[in-house]
């Protein structure tokens, strides 16, 4: 095969599946982790918290991040089946990296219970997570694509931290 040709795989093959259940346990496992930072913070400390009148209902936010991390997932399962060589390593480097700035935000804003800490990982979290996005376009746009709310989700994130932040500083 050329650079530059376009792999066909197989999305059901053995293979497909094995590297598809991998990268659903890796997402899940970070949703997991940041859930176990989280959840006991709710109450009464995040709660207890001024924040801005666009700050969705604490129901909102388990439902768009499990969305999130399966579009995750299966952007990750994309790149893994269709890329090879230092394109595929440069991009899954790309995940690890923006996975763990993701995982981090919710210990340094939830369980050590500091906004600004929050606020710091996520400026760094966003930049990693275009240079993911370009990464995955490389070999695979619809994997790139499935990133695109994440981004979005990440962005508004900031700004309501910087506004917890600000309101509570």
């Amino acid at each position: 095969m050329t650079s530059g040709q376009i792999v066909r795989p197989s999305w059901t093959s053995s293979r497909s599946l094995l590297i598809l259940a991998a990268a659903a346990l890796v997402c899940g496992l970070a949703a997991w982790l940041g859930s176990a930072a989280t959840t006991p913070n709710i109450a009464p400390w995040y709660e207890g918290l001024r924040k801005p009148p666009f700050n969705p209902p604490n129901v909102a936010f388990p439902i768009v991040w499990t969305l999130l991390f399966a579009m995750m997932a299966i952007a990750l399962w994309r790149v893994c089946v269709r890329g090879s060589g230092e394109a595929l390593r440069g991009a899954v480097t790309a995940f690890g990296v923006q996975l763990a700035l993701n995982v981090a935000w919710s210990f340094a804003f939830f369980a050590a219970r500091r906004p600004l800490l929050g606020l710091l990982d996520i400026l760094l979290l966003l930049p990693a997570i275009v240079w993911t996005i370009v990464c995955f376009r490389r070999i695979d746009g619809p994997a790139a694509a499935l990133l695109y709310p994440y981004l979005a989700w990440v962005s508004f994130a900031a700004v309501l931290n910087g506004s917890i932040l600000h309101l509570n500083g």
